[in-house]
């Protein structure tokens, strides 16, 4: 627990010394304000008479007014895919460098005189990421909540929920920027490579078509292994608006709530972690 404790803070104060964390909760606070300003409703008698956004009305399809839960639901929902990127390119970003840094000389050797062993370093230096992550994920999709439950009075608790769906994204990539991180010791490959393997998932979300498009069957038995080994980011996405969403979604994006995806993308995370651990048990410096 005193080595979790100790790299918890060495993690913060490396993130606010480099200016990481000040930047990684200024976007977030600039987009909390910008969201804010921008969205004015006029609700009447718990439905919506008319509403503005960035200062410009939003048809209203005639003299109907329609149900601010249905509207709050639909708009979360939506809003929620952004927050899936947005909270996932920031986590990456501000995370990816907590290996290579770790492994620059003269830090390395700091926290190798210490009497603990790499494994039980790598891993709460892996926490101690996903807690600052974490964080971010609360305080923005936090924030994003109690202003739509302030303007609208309708609260809806799936919304902040959602949050874990991202939260493992999250996890995910980070495990595999760690094990780049312990290869390349490069901050900079450890993003790329990230951001790649993400947006890959989102290509091989149709895998279906490119399998058949393709004219050797070994060609397309590696196409549908490797959708099955990478992170499914397409589908996380989709589960994160049914999930939001609820009952109220289509079925063929209720549809995406099976356990395939979720186990399959933690499988893929929990392999890179254990593998970036043997690895940096073997490294010399």
């Amino acid at each position: 627990m005193k080595v979790l404790v100790a790299n918890i803070e060495d993690v913060m104060r490396e993130a606010a010394a480099r200016w990481t964390l000040i930047a990684y909760f200024f976007l977030s606070t600039l987009f909390i304000i910008i969201f804010a300003s921008a969205i004015n409703l006029d609700i009447v008698d718990g439905a919506l008479a008319g509403a503005k956004l960035f200062g410009k009305e939003v048809p209203m399809g005639g003299n109907n007014e329609i149900s601010i839960e249905k509207l709050v639901l639909g708009f979360e929902s939506g809003f929620s895919v952004f927050l899936y990127f947005i909270c996932t390119f920031l986590a990456v970003f501000a995370t990816a460098h907590l290996v290579p840094r770790m492994q620059e000389k003269g830090t390395i050797d700091l926290y190798l005189s210490r009497p603990v062993s790499r494994v039980r370093l790598l891993l709460s230096r892996y926490v101690a990421g996903l807690i600052l992550a974490g964080s971010n994920v609360l305080y923005l999709m936090g924030s994003i909540w109690i202003i739509v439950a302030w303007k609208t009075h309708v609260f809806h608790p799936r919304f902040l929920l959602g949050g874990t769906i991202i939260f493992l994204i999250i996890a995910v990539l980070l495990a595999f920027a760690f094990l780049v991180g312990v290869v390349t010791s490069s901050t900079a490959v450890s993003i790329m490579t990230s951001y790649g393997i993400f947006f890959f998932g989102l290509m091989l979300a149709a895998h279906d078509k490119i399998e058949a498009a393709v004219s050797k069957e070994w060609q397309a038995f590696m196409i549908k292994s490797l959708y099955w080994i990478f992170p499914k980011s397409a589908e996380l996405g989709q589960a994160v608006i049914a999930f939001v969403g609820g009952d109220e979604m289509p079925e063929r994006v209720l549809r995406v709530l099976t356990p395939a995806p979720f186990i399959s993308t933690a499988a893929f995370g929990v392999a890179c972690l254990i593998l970036a651990s043997w690895l940096f048990t073997k490294k010399e410096f």
